[in-house]
């Protein structure tokens, strides 16, 4: 993991340069933006227009540098009411034109206040849209940002940013997770209970969840399949998380402890590819991955087409075209990409699991996809029953 450098970081003077590397040589000149440093990462591009304060504290984009598509951000400021963590998770952070002044009646700090206070260093005033159309036909690859003292020769910058770690291979769900357990309780009367299995879990999904009147235990990334039943569940969850998926043994381990049991199961982005792990389903790194809350997705279960939040750049590897034997049963892909025909979601077919790659919480994003909610509680009442 790469942040900022602590003996670099400060706030941000007007007007100081910054750079851009991208592991394959080319850059690009701009202004310091939040910390001033230097930073390391997976270049990644966002497409979603808004939502600016939950995609920086997604804990899915621990060491990714975020390129946003969208040419304003920063125009609302920052609040403590949107967070989805308790820090923002990104490396760094890439915006063309950063808003100069804040303006919304919740905002407290300008965005480039908070950056700089969580030592992220960014850089604004680059073609982002050429960065984007770069990273579609080159795909993610390592990036550097450098500005202040940390700004040296191209040449030194750019072996630098080759010594970064990469994605691939990366095992970060664990760094991301709670170390504790925690509870969310229910709102309203409790009905269900739910062990959620912390990769890198966003606020918003268990409170979807407590609005059904699940109470949630939210376990950390370790938790053994003996810990997750000893909170009696109706039902278990798996969250969505950085890193590589096939890296992630331990969660395959207990995930398949518990399509054992036959317990009602729902997996969330890194969940759904824990869930293809477990049917024995291979993964794969996607060329740039998919970013943003106007993703176009359709519920093959119901034909329906949902516009969806994304974060991810690894897939399932499993057959579009075929219902699969695995060793828990039949198989099939229920969701799949409108833009590339990557799979988007799994389930079984004689007991009660499935999965989405996508973010159905909504934070930020679309509602079109909450009703999967409401299908993992129909899938415990009829456990129950």
């Amino acid at each position: 993991m790469t942040i900022s450098n602590p003996g670099h970081a400060s706030k941000r003077k007007e007007g100081s340069p910054a750079v851009l590397v991208l592991e394959d040589g080319r850059s690009f000149r701009g202004r310091a933006y939040g910390a001033v440093g230097e930073t390391f990462g997976e270049a990644v591009f966002s497409t979603g227009m808004t939502g600016y304060q939950e995609t920086l504290t997604d804990p899915s984009y621990h060491r990714q540098v975020v390129v946003m598509t969208a040419p304003h951000v920063g125009n609302t400021g920052v609040n403590d009411e949107d967070p989805e963590s308790k820090r923002i998770w990104v490396s760094g952070y890439v915006v063309r034109d950063p808003a100069r002044v804040p303006s919304n009646w919740r905002s407290r700090r300008s965005l480039d206040e908070e950056l700089a206070s969580q030592g992220v260093v960014g850089i604004s005033g680059i073609d982002t849209r050429a960065l984007t159309r770069h990273l579609r036909e080159r795909g993610a690859m390592r990036v550097g940002i450098f500005s202040g003292n940390a700004l040296e020769d191209e040449g030194v910058m750019l072996a630098k940013v080759r010594q970064a770690p990469e994605m691939a291979g990366a095992d970060l769900a664990a760094e991301v997770a709670t170390k504790e357990t925690y509870v969310v309780p229910a709102v309203g009367a409790k009905k269900f209970t739910v062990a959620a299995i912390d990769l890198g879990i966003k606020g918003m999904t268990p409170h979807r969840m407590a609005e059904r009147g699940i109470e949630v235990h939210v376990l950390p990334a370790t938790a053994t399949l003996e810990e997750v039943y000893a909170v009696k569940p109706d039902g278990v969850f798996f969250s969505n998380g950085p890193g590589d998926p096939s890296t992630a043994d331990h969660p395959v381990s207990v995930m398949r402890g518990v399509l054992e049991r036959k317990t009602p199961l729902f997996g969330i982005c890194f969940g759904n590819q824990i869930l293809g792990r477990s049917l024995g389903f291979g993964t794969y790194k996607l060329k740039y991955g998919h970013r943003g809350i106007n993703q176009p997705v359709q519920d093959r279960t119901t034909g329906k087409v949902e516009v969806t939040a994304h974060n991810h750049g690894f897939a399932v590897d499993a057959p579009l075209d075929r219902v699969s034997d695995t060793e828990f049963g039949r198989a099939e892909v229920s969701h799949v990409c409108l833009n590339d025909q990557v799979v988007e979601g799994l389930q079984l077919l004689d007991q009660p699991a499935f999965s989405v790659q996508y973010h159905p919480e909504a934070a930020a994003g679309p509602h079109d996809a909450a009703y999967l909610f409401d299908r993992f509680v129909t899938l415990m009442e009829g456990k129950r029953a």
